[in-house]
């Protein structure tokens, strides 16, 4: 399948889980019905962005694959005859818990899942606190409309991460993704962030000659707590070609957006920019460094 509908729901939340996951799987099905193949929500996308703050309690949001969630969105993929990934606060067992993407195939079946590998720890993302780093490497996942490199959120920033999902074989890079403003920030810092956010990762389309696809939430979320400011979620969720080119681009409000790409055009880019044939794996021994004093 060279042609594939991807479908990126972009939403806000609030306390009501039912309401989220009922918005959620809405999208889902109108999207299917726009054509949609693959469809992908946002990072943690039942409730609100809970790592405002360190808070024990909310450790009992989490629950294990297979699970409720996972059951739910089993049906819902069976039911629409298309692949879905979603986000979810997995505990694997008691004291260990991870920010986990599952992929669903068309057929309901968990497909596989990849565990946040890079995890923040600064105000207002306190993660560190809840999740542990995933163990099983960076790869891909095979479905009936290709091998997803899937990733999560502030993976989306280190390079090597998008790398070495490309050179597992995936065809398209898929990042659900909770990011957004302290609402204290003036507007020129809000604009250099979100540009950064952008710019990177069409790097990482650039750099591996794959498409890619970015899902954020939108909307304003408290602090728990009420120390903090919260969070402005930015949106601006997004789907580049294998060169970097914009195939679509949300804005900041709540919106399903429906988008074609081409993966054959993957191996036209990679033969004019040829990459991977020219990487000097000889010569990158340092890498697994932290730094070169």
């Amino acid at each position: 399948m060279n042609r594939l509908t991807i479908g990126l729901v972009q939403q806000s939340c609030d306390e009501n889980r039912d309401v989220n996951l009922a918005k959620s799987i809405e999208s889902i099905r109108k999207a299917s019905v726009m054509g949609a193949n693959l469809v992908v929500l946002q990072e943690l996308h039942a409730g609100p962005y809970f790592c405002q703050c360190e808070n024990p309690a909310f450790f009992d949001q989490a629950e294990t694959i297979p699970g409720p969630t996972t059951d739910i969105f089993s049906g819902v993929a069976r039911e629409f005859g298309v692949v879905i990934v979603i986000s979810l606060f997995e505990r694997r067992t008691a004291g260990l818990y991870h920010n986990t993407a599952v992929v669903f195939d068309k057929d309901g079946t968990i497909a596989g899942r990849y565990r946040k590998m890079h995890i923040p720890d600064d105000p207002l993302f306190y993660e560190k606190f809840y999740f542990a780093p995933g163990d099983e490497s960076f790869l891909p996942v095979d479905t009936s409309v290709g091998r997803l490199g899937v990733l999560v959120c502030w993976d989306q920033w280190y390079p090597e991460a998008a790398r070495l999902m490309a050179l597992a074989g995936a065809e398209l890079l898929i990042y659900p993704t909770a990011i957004g403003w302290d609402p204290n920030d003036d507007d020129e810092e809000k604009y250099r962030q979100k540009e950064a956010w952008i710019t990177i990762q069409r790097s990482h389309s650039i750099a591996n000659g794959i498409p890619l696809a970015s899902v954020n939430r939108v909307g304003f979320e408290a602090d728990p707590t009420g120390v903090g400011a919260g969070i402005d979620f930015w949106g601006n969720s997004f789907v580049v070609g294998p060169q970097g080119e914009f195939l679509a681009q949300a804005g900041v409000s709540e919106e399903l957006l429906i988008v074609e790409i081409d993966k054959a055009r993957s191996e036209t880019v990679r033969r004019i920019w040829p990459f991977l044939r020219d990487r000097r794996i000889d010569a990158y021994g340092d890498l697994l460094k932290r730094y070169r004093d």
